[in-house]
């Protein structure tokens, strides 16, 4: 799991295709690290510019997602959305200032989804990594999947879930939810900077 929190971390401007997209962000988010000023904060918030956070929230909660309410759907996404940015800044911050290098080696589009095969290069590890995008109309391309050596960030989470609410419920998995974020958000306000 932890490559495909780092490799959030690649995410940047909003050019028009999938291929651009990650190759942009993988800059501005380098360039980001690699300056005094990287706060969880200022790269959670880049990562909002181009990862659809909600999209991956409905697509992990799978058909659960609509069993629920629409309230409960946005709190969903919204706790959801507050554990991944957490999550990815803090591994980003840990692991990305070591100069993680991507090598960009296709892109393939069939109508509104997208993928983008890369190689993430960490060291002397060479990692493949997926990410799958979708046209999310006037915001152009959004990230809202990563797999990182066959293992999907989506899948990972949707197995999760369905054993958490398999044996806590819905409101369960909910309130576990919300607990990892707290405990991942608290470093970062009480410390403002990691």
């Amino acid at each position: 799991m932890l490559p495909a929190l780092i490799v959030f971390a690649v995410l940047g401007g909003a050019p028009e295709s999938p291929l651009a997209v990650v190759k942009e962000g993988s800059a501005q988010v380098q360039k980001m690290l690699a300056g005094k000023d990287a706060t969880v904060e200022r790269l959670a918030a880049k990562a909002d510019d181009f990862v659809d956070f909600a999209e991956l929230a409905k697509r992990a909660l799978g058909k659960e997602w609509e069993k629920l309410a629409r309230k409960q759907q946005e709190d969903f996404s919204q706790t959801m959305k507050g554990l991944l940015r957490a999550s990815y800044a803090h591994k980003a911050l840990k692991d990305g200032r070591g100069g993680a290098n991507f090598t960009f080696d296709s892109e393939s589009v069939s109508g509104d989804d997208a993928e983008v095969v890369t190689t993430l290069v960490l060291k002397e590890d060479k990692v493949p990594v997926v990410y799958r995008l979708y046209r999310a109309g006037a915001k152009g391309w959004r990230v809202y999947d990563v797999v990182t050596d066959e293992v999907s960030l989506v899948a990972t989470y949707n197995d999760q879930f369905r054993k958490l609410i398999a044996s806590k419920g819905y409101e369960g998995l909910l309130s576990a939810l919300k607990s990892k974020r707290a405990e991942l958000e608290k470093p970062a306000a009480s410390a403002g900077t990691n």
